[in-house]
């Protein structure tokens, strides 16, 4: 045996075992990547789908079809991972999310909006970052609000209290008299129940001058000559959709990196041991009820930051039927999917509610049906008692839409009772947030 090798020597000795905490570190690194394939490869199994169901149409169809699955799977994620931050954090069931998405979007809407009255509900005429920093900071103050009543209740009880929430608001914006009560005392208005028009899109402006259509700035001519209708056929809306959606993955991806670095700090760890044990949290010394208020605070102004990337870029906003509690469902639905607590799965979940489960029963019955040579019954009994299936697919896919409640059903009824805790729900967390192989002094840590 050398002497390197000798037991007793002091120089450079065979390397001891890898310490437990930098292979949890490595399994969590390979376990990120793992995630972002199956998120990419998921993304594309959408995009062969879709492929196949408009292929006939031509590739305006095709990319068209594309761009409204991608933005809605992405907004999906985005108000998946706010939602995770509270309820697969902390456990906070709370269902007043689109409540918060509201206050952020029409707080928005009302800072930037012009003082002339004769466009519609008068604004404060101030630029969009102040407005956009207005409507999280207001969605962060409603949050703190109602962390007061989820310093005291739980579970089913605070899921009451936000839902009530939810409606008070929703009825509020809805509501003429609120709307004069704001014209009065701020100066600005939300339109009541016609709802109130957004400002436009600034990514327009990448592509066109001053956003209008018609006058393509340089980035534009180059970006509609080559994809556009001398290129490849694809109509400029589409093309500027797409420039949005690179914006909303930038977003993403910071939403992501906050959460899971807030998840991966001691902060994290406690809002993970109030959600397993609140009194055993408070026996440990943490501050539940602080702690309850941060997590409120920072998920509602993310949702309020949600709302107003979705909502602000769709032209305009209305109460009612944009911002009801099936909203907030189908939020949860998502998170569900994709796995409370983990927030990959809040954004795989997004992804694969807005295509699979969303937008495409609508598209698969479209397809379905100009396959289907048969008359549609008058009533589901009737489609039943036909026995014939054709008849029956008839009906299904004209009568889609009250339908697909029944499909998201059925599909929650399933993943609950099969696979409770989602597509990457059952990860296994790690017990610190930091690399303890080493001391601080450089040396190695004590086995």
């Amino acid at each position: 045996m050398s002497d390197a090798d000798a037991p007793g020597d002091s120089g450079s000795g065979p390397s001891a075992p890898e310490a437990p905490e930098s292979a949890m570190a490595a399994l969590a690194e390979a376990a990120r990547e793992s995630d972002l394939g199956l998120v990419v490869g998921t993304l594309l199994a959408i995009y062969a789908a879709a492929t196949l169901l408009t292929f006939t149409d031509g590739l305006n169809s095709v990319v068209g079809l594309m761009e409204t699955l991608t933005f809605l799977g992405i907004v999906y994620a985005l108000t998946a991972l706010a939602l995770n931050l509270q309820w697969g954090y902390t456990g906070l069931f709370n269902i007043g999310v689109a409540g918060f998405m509201a206050v952020g979007v029409y707080t928005m809407g009302m800072v930037v909006r012009s003082p002339d009255p004769a466009f519609g509900p008068p604004g404060l005429g101030l630029p969009l970052p102040v407005g956009i920093a207005a409507g999280v900071a207001m969605a962060a103050v409603l949050g703190a609000v109602a962390a007061l009543p989820a310093l005291r209740l739980k579970a089913d009880y605070l899921a009451i209290v936000t839902l009530g929430l939810s409606e008070i608001i929703r009825l509020s914006l809805q509501s003429s008299a609120f709307d004069n009560f704001l014209r009065d005392t701020v100066g600005a208005g939300t339109g009541g129940g016609r709802g109130m028009g957004m400002p436009d899109n600034p990514v327009r402006e990448l592509f066109l001058v001053d956003g209008q259509a018609g006058t393509p700035t340089a980035f534009g001519e180059f970006v509609f000559g080559v994809f556009g209708a001398d290129g490849l056929g694809i109509s400029n809306p589409i093309l500027i959709g797409w420039g949005y959606i690179a914006v909303l993955a930038a977003f993403l991806v910071g939403f992501y990196l906050l959460v899971e670095r807030l998840g991966r700090s001691p902060f994290g760890r406690t809002m993970k041991a109030i959600r397993e044990d609140e009194l055993v949290a408070d026996s440990l010394g943490k501050d539940v009820n602080l702690v309850k208020i941060k997590v409120f605070v920072i998920g509602c102004a993310l949702m309020g930051l949600a709302g107003i990337l979705w909502f602000g870029s769709q032209g305009n906003v209305s109460p009612t039927p944009q911002f009801r509690p099936l909203l907030t469902f189908y939020v949860f639905i998502a998170v569900i999917i994709g796995g409370s607590g983990s927030n990959t799965g809040s954004v795989l979940g997004g992804i694969v509610f807005a295509a699979v489960l969303f937008e495409g029963p609508r598209r698969v019955g479209g397809v379905v049906r100009g396959l289907i040579d048969a008359e549609t019954p008058p009533s589901f009994a009737d489609a039943v008692v036909s026995l014939d299936p054709v008849t029956f697919l008839a009906y299904a896919t004209d009568n889609i839409a009250p339908l697909q409640f029944v499909f998201l059903g059925l599909v929650l009824v399933f993943i609950i009772h099969r696979r409770p805790e989602g597509i990457l729900g059952d990860r296994i967390e790690t017990a610190a947030a930091v690399d303890l192989s080493e001391r601080p002094d450089g040396g190695e840590a004590d086995e």
